[in-house]
């Protein structure tokens, strides 16, 4: 019997080019899959990024015309294998050679151009895979184009489907002008409210939840939460009418990028065996930073973009009072000005405890999950979040808001039976955080054997891929029997 084939349909994805959790997914998911059996292929944008950092190592596969709605163009492609997996790369140096990767006008032709291009490949190659697995509304039409525009072919029509929300906040919104200029589909499908969203837009996100075979978020909790109206972010009445083919599996982390004990950004590598000699990355960072060099303070760590969503008005609210105690926080990101202005503040009062790092720094990121004894996530809603898991993997316990994923996967300690990987609170105040944020500062200092049975519950948790790849696994089996 051969292979189940699966093709991934992305507009980021590690190890090339990455803004958001959606890339680490890419970059890990895929190679696991093939671990585990199947044949896996990804299709990106050729980013400007990927041209100048790896188009040299690429082989060419073909060039075609895409032609759809005011789409009249030409799509070279080229491929990589990375991991066993295959990786194409739809080049149009137009559309996609810009210093970023979202944010334009004209999104709506460049990610409608991606998509049919994706379609216009599969002809060229002759791979027709069981699945095609989009991601987010950037590649969500691909199943109504399949099932409509490319719905000549029989090969298109047998293609199954699944989509998953990364972040149901971005919706790829359009006027509804973009049902033909992008997607080359006629005003019908706006008119029987098919495709339409808000007044004259439609929407890139709903037609991949309406024509997937299965859709699913990055999370149990979320994908129970996007049917409310509080997170549904007024697609809710839209994802109810698939309530029965929604399904939340939780993301894991890659253990080869992951691995305290391999990781080359660290200055000394641990495991849970030899846990005190983390101690010597807390002492290399607060060094770097000019904090008090101190193995015994609680070093907070942060890596997070900073905005709202995240959780961070809240902690500028109480940072003055957290600071008052003997404490260091280390913080990684940057985001919305009123926060990073807030960080500045904290950074230039308090130079002996605060240390703010404005933008983002891959092997900073590492040292600060090693070095750091918290990690802070107070997220406003977190569809999954990855920061918690790469966090509880490296002995350094999260302290998270009880929503989506973050929910999912940090066990709270329990003060009486000691089980837990961490902390976490319910409410949306500060108050909510402080109270549990003074329970944590209270074991690490007055129960810290409380605090090593909690490292030792976070690091032999099972966070890979290996669980959640095998119910992917078993949703494409079940579309495709």
């Amino acid at each position: 019997m051969s292979k189940k084939s699966v093709l991934f349909v992305a507009s980021e994805g590690l190890p090339f080019i990455k803004t958001g959790g959606l890339a680490d997914v890419i970059g890990s998911l895929p190679k696991e899959l093939v671990k585990q059996g199947m044949d896996v292929r990804v299709v990106l944008p050729l980013y400007l990024k990927i041209a100048v950092n790896n188009h040299a190592d690429f082989d060419y596969v073909s060039s075609f015309d895409v032609r759809a709605g005011d789409i009249q163009s030409m799509a070279n492609v080229y491929q990589q294998v990375v991991d066993g997996v295959t990786f194409y790369f739809i080049e149009h140096r137009d559309y996609f050679e810009r210093k970023d990767l979202y944010g334009y006008d004209d999104d709506a032709m460049r990610f409608g151009f991606f998509q049919h291009a994706t379609c216009r490949l599969l002809e060229a190659l002759h791979y027709f895979p069981d699945v095609i697995h989009t991601h987010d509304w950037h590649t969500a039409a691909i199943p109504f184009l399949c099932r409509t525009f490319y719905s000549y072919r029989e090969e298109f029509r047998t293609i199954k489907h699944v989509f998953t929300i990364h972040n149901l906040a971005f919706q790829g919104i359009f006027n509804k002008q973009a049902l033909w200029s992008a997607l080359g589909m006629d005003y019908s499908y706006y008119v029987d409210g098919i495709a339409r969203f808000h007044d004259d837009c439609i929407s890139f996100m709903k037609l991949g939840i309406l024509y997937a075979d299965k859709v699913t978020t990055v999370s149990e909790t979320y994908a129970q939460e996007i049917l409310t109206e509080e997170f549904g972010e007024h697609m809710e009445h839209v994802l109810e009418l698939r309530r029965h083919d929604l399904f939340g599996i939780v993301n894991g982390i890659d253990y080869d990028t992951w691995n305290s004990q391999t990781d080359d950004h660290l200055v000394q590598p641990y495991s849970l065996e030899t846990i005190q000699q983390k101690k010597a990355n807390k002492l290399a960072l607060q060094a770097q930073f000019g904090l008090a060099q101190d193995e015994h303070v609680m070093l907070v760590g942060i890596v997070s973009r900073l905005t709202w969503q995240k959780g961070f008005y809240l902690l500028t609210e109480v940072l003055n009072q957290l600071l008052q105690a003997h404490v260091q926080f280390v913080i990684l990101g940057n985001g919305e000005t009123d926060i990073e202005n807030a960080f500045h503040y904290f950074k230039h009062a308090h130079p002996d405890k605060f240390a703010f790092y404005q933008g983002y720094n891959e092997p900073l990121a590492h040292q600060i999950y090693a070095a750091s004894d918290l990690f802070l996530m107070p997220s406003m809603f977190e569809p999954c979040g990855i920061s918690q898991l790469i966090s509880m993997h490296y002995g350094t316990l999260p302290l998270v808001r009880e929503t989506g994923g973050l929910r999912d996967t940090v066990p709270p300690y329990n003060i009486v039976t000691k089980e837990g990987c961490g902390f976490s609170f319910w409410g949306k105040d500060a108050y909510n955080m402080k109270q549990v944020y003074d329970l944590a500062l209270d074991t690490y200092y007055n129960r810290p054997e409380d605090w090593q049975q909690l490292i030792r519950q976070a690091m032999t948790a099972d966070v890979s891929w290996t669980a959640s790849a095998k119910r992917y696994i078993d949703l494409y089996n079940e579309i495709t029997y």
